[in-house]
């Protein structure tokens, strides 16, 4: 995605049910809300993404006006999502006068300093929104959010709205600590449908496939992959696929959990090992670690012809829309999940990426502020309006009523149904581990893909920073 954080999704106990995060060192793709499929929208910034700049105080809805049930939230600046999220509290204020949610809009680098100053010292807002995973972990571990599992028990139907998928990065050791809501964001395979043409080849269904279509494509002068490598994070995608295909999820479930030498699984070493298969084959563009993935760069080398695939983010879709001319306007873009590994153990229903994005409750928020923050997520989270407004600006609503509401796209479709059926929507590794070990695992990924660590060397490093 086009820049925010490259930790912009964390992860939670459970990678079968994926999760998100926030890290503050690169602007990276997953923070971002999904580019719009319709050109006006298209080019809009998205609401994960913003440099660090000013609060927009008192904003959204209505003002909290006073009362004991009297709420505070504080969230993202940034269209689309910010209108998105200011309609949905002026809508639950004006329906609920007696318990008033006053938000406060941040940038996003601002924010994700001030909200973490702000739980530690105890100041906390009421509603607190985030990416869950590696985070939200850390709030829960220290008491800081409210344990709401008995909650979603009680109200059984407001968690039956939603992908069951979402609640993984809201999950920690088991508990549900964070309200799923908002949009959902699979990583996807893209392929350029004329070069399949042209070179007379079928889109893989295996990942043997894959590795048979990278001469056919090198012989004719177009590189199998494109790959924006100097951003990292887009390294990291190919890992959590061969990583699940190979091994399932249990693979990296076992880094999360903080199990000793979990990287050195046997499924983990193949997967390293199959990865630089692919880079010795000349499988991605030469010179991919100099290409940006915040540029565009790698988006543009599909939709010129220059590169025949590319692994990817949902949200490039409305980029290349807007950016790349008639390229998907006539058809000439293809999409599919990761195909399966010739005997692998993982679902190819999997996916990975940003499985939704997330609310928690502050721990120390009053018992009144604590049930007006429930009534929203009961009554003014999702809402049909709100739906409607993230599927205008071409994104999935993680609720499973949104199929009907799709209209013609074909590309929303996919994207639900993916999200929807995954049985396991792991979220993105760099947001589910700690900023310690996400930034270890970045800088390292980056060595594999130069090939100047091998596979043993990559988990060695890894294995020294589990749990940190």
């Amino acid at each position: 995605m086009a820049p925010a954080s490259s930790n912009d999704l964390p992860r939670t106990s459970r990678l079968s049910d994926t999760e998100i995060s926030v890290d503050p060192r690169t602007t990276s793709r997953r923070t971002f809300l999904s580019l719009a499929l319709s050109a006006p929208l298209a080019g809009a910034t998205l609401a994960a993404c913003g440099s660090s700049g000013p609060t927009r105080g008192g904003t959204g809805g209505g003002g909290g006006g006073g009362g004991a049930g009297s709420a505070t939230y504080w969230t993202l600046t940034g269209q689309p999502g910010e209108k998105i999220r200011k309609d949905a509290v002026d809508r639950f204020n004006k329906a609920n006068p007696n318990n008033q949610i006053t938000a406060t809009l941040f940038q996003n680098d601002a924010y994700k300093t001030k909200i973490k100053t702000a739980i530690g010292a105890g100041q906390a807002p009421t509603l607190i929104w985030g990416w869950g995973g590696g985070t939200l972990r850390s709030y829960a571990q220290a008491g800081q959010v409210e344990d709401l599992t008995s909650w979603f028990a009680q109200n059984s139907s407001v968690k039956d709205r939603l992908f069951p998928s979402s609640f993984g990065a809201a999950t920690i050791d088991g508990k549900i600590y964070a309200m799923p809501c908002e949009t959902v964001q699979p990583i996807v395979l893209y392929y350029n449908k004329k070069l399949f043409d042209q070179v007379g080849v079928q889109p893989p269904q295996t990942w043997g496939d894959i590795l048979d279509l990278v001469p056919k494509f090198n012989a004719k002068g177009i590189a199998p992959f494109s790959l924006g490598g100097q951003s990292r994070w887009t390294n990291m995608m190919w890992l959590e696929f061969l990583f699940d295909r190979i091994g399932g999820s249990e693979v990296f479930q076992a880094v999360f959990d903080g199990e000793k030498n979990a990287w050195s699984n046997p499924a983990a070493i193949q997967g390293l090992s199959e990865c630089q298969k692919l880079i010795k084959a000349n499988g991605f563009i030469k010179g991919f670690s100099s290409i940006t993935a915040d540029s565009n760069a790698d988006q543009a080398l599909l939709y010129t012809g220059k590169a025949a695939m590319m692994l990817h983010g949902s949200w490039t879709y409305g980029s290349m829309s807007n950016d790349g001319g008639n390229f998907v306007k006539d058809g000439n873009l293809g999409w599919m999940n990761f195909p399966p590994v010739d005997g692998g153990k993982g679902d190819p229903s999997d996916t990975v990426g940003n499985p939704g994005q997330y609310l928690s409750i502050s721990s120390k928020a009053t018992d009144a502020q604590k049930e007006t923050a429930k009534k929203f997520f009961t009554s003014g989270v999702l809402t049909d309006a709100e739906a409607k407004e993230w599927i205008d600006t071409g994104s999935v609503p993680i609720l499973k009523s949104a199929e009907s509401q799709l209209g013609d796209s074909e590309f929303l479709k996919f994207v639900y149904e993916v999200s929807s059926k995954a049985k396991t929507f792991a979220q993105s590794w760099d947001q589910a581990l700690s900023p310690t070990a996400a930034e270890k695992l970045l800088d390292n990924i980056a060595q594999l893909f130069q090939l100047s660590i091998s596979p043993q060397q990559f988990a060695s490093n890894m294995n020294a920073v589990i749990g940190t």
